[in-house]
């Protein structure tokens, strides 16, 4: 079972929660268990887990990242210019593998799944896989 999803992103860097999304799309194809792998399909967007209970988190994460891959870099060579946003994807990671339980992912109580925007806004695709058990 596959499934492209369609996402807008609205600024440069972003981290979106794109849970409920994942598992409404679980509940709607009646999927028990299996394993679920969700990637994103730029080079310049990942997607990882982490807090979704304090927004502070995803704010202090992009802070972080930009950091440590500041945007403009004197020695950059990409044409594009957004090399930034290549490292920041390539360290965040362009997919996830979840597990799927009773009809859920299978995450902890402050877990979300994100979308991560490193070269936006712009309109993103990312894919999900369902393996049932």
């Amino acid at each position: 079972m596959n499934q492209t999803f369609s996402i807008r992103t609205e600024k440069h860097s972003d981290m979106l929660d794109i849970t409920a999304q994942l598992e409404n799309w679980i509940r709607e194809a009646n999927i028990e268990d299996g394993i679920l792998v969700v990637q994103s399909m730029h080079t310049t967007a990942g997607i990882t887990v982490n807090e979704n209970a304090d927004p502070d988190v995803k704010t202090d994460m992009l802070m972080r990242l930009d950091e440590i891959y500041p945007w403009e870099h004197r020695k950059d060579k990409h044409f594009e210019g957004n090399t930034a946003a290549h490292l920041k994807t390539s360290t965040m990671g362009h997919a996830q593998t979840l597990i799927i339980r009773d009809g859920k992912l299978v995450l902890g109580t402050w877990q979300g799944v994100y979308f991560c925007e490193f070269d936006g806004p712009r309109h993103r695709n990312f894919h999900a896989k369902i393996i049932q058990a």
